[in-house]
């Protein structure tokens, strides 16, 4: 379990490899895992959206979880497990199963989607969530997918709310609203950038890191830059970020994770790059342009 100011760093939100007959490919999950740990991550995000989890049954995701603890529990690594859906009584249902699984830090709950509560009722359905959550929660705030998001006032109240650690920004630049929180929010609340193109001025800007989904490719540049902008590097956070940028665009050039898939099948990091439907594999002309901007 994270404790206060214990989010910081390279967060890597995690592809969930499937094999030639459609089955999660545990090994190559497994691998994965350790490869980003080798590259300097702080930790692993399963089951987010880079991790299809809408996609997976019941017992994919308790697996694909376990896989990624039993790899974070050797290593010592944070393991974030994405717990969040649209209802609230599962959305506690699954945060309270996690009392079983070893090494699991922090949970990412998404603003409930579809649905589209107030302001006022997402807030209070993450406080639920938190009470009865037995690891801290991160918030995730992404409204380009859910339809719905948070404004300054919302996420600072839930910094100030008990078992809420931190929320993964994620509103496609960086607004009044996000430098807000970052000037106002307790210092133990960590603000985690999730839009991959903006990751090194969000964290000169306060962010404590980054959960990021390009990050499976690179992952040593990502946490380079991540760590130059902690630090104050400003010269060489910059290189990191000028080069990686056309790279983070061309991984999302396509609805994601198709594209980051594909790179890490030409990588020979996992069997397929294959995405379930109603996703699409990455096309051939976004696979050639990802592959031409991935840094040397």
């Amino acid at each position: 379990m994270v404790g206060p100011g214990q989010l910081r760093g390279t967060y890597v939100a995690l592809v969930t490899p499937f094999d030639e007959r459609g089955a999660v490919a545990h090994e190559a999950l497994e691998q994965l895992v350790s490869d980003c740990l080798d590259a300097g991550a702080a930790g692993v995000v399963a089951l987010a959206t880079t991790g299809e989890a809408a996609a997976l049954d019941d017992a994919e995701r308790d697996a694909v979880v376990a896989t990624c603890s039993r790899v974070c529990v050797d290593r010592g690594a944070q393991l974030i497990v994405g717990a969040g859906t649209n209802d609230t009584r599962s959305t506690i249902a699954r945060h309270e199963a996690l009392a079983d699984v070893r090494g699991v830090t922090a949970s990412l709950a998404v603003v409930p989607y579809y649905v589209r509560p107030t302001e006022a009722a997402v807030v209070a359905h993450l406080q639920l969530v938190a009470q009865r959550a037995p690891v801290p929660v991160v918030v995730y705030n992404v409204p380009h997918r859910v339809g719905t998001g948070l404004g300054a006032a919302a996420l600072l109240e839930l910094a100030a709310s008990d078992g809420i650690a931190g929320v993964k920004q994620a509103v496609n630049g960086i607004d009044a609203d996000t430098l807000t929180v970052l000037a106002r929010a307790p210092e133990d609340f960590a603000v985690l950038g999730g839009d991959d193109p903006y990751l090194f001025p969000m964290v000169l800007m306060g962010a404590t890191g980054t959960i990021s989904a390009s990050a499976n490719l690179v992952t040593s540049r990502f946490v380079a830059m991540i760590e130059d902008g902690l630090a104050g590097r400003l010269d060489s956070g910059r290189a990191h970020a000028e080069v990686l940028l056309p790279f983070a665009l061309a991984l999302f050039a396509e609805p994601s994770p198709a594209v980051i898939k594909a790179l890490l099948h030409a990588d020979g990091r996992i069997p397929t790059p294959d995405v379930r439907m109603p996703l699409s594999a990455a096309s051939a002309p976004a696979t050639r342009a990802a592959l031409a901007a991935r840094p040397g």
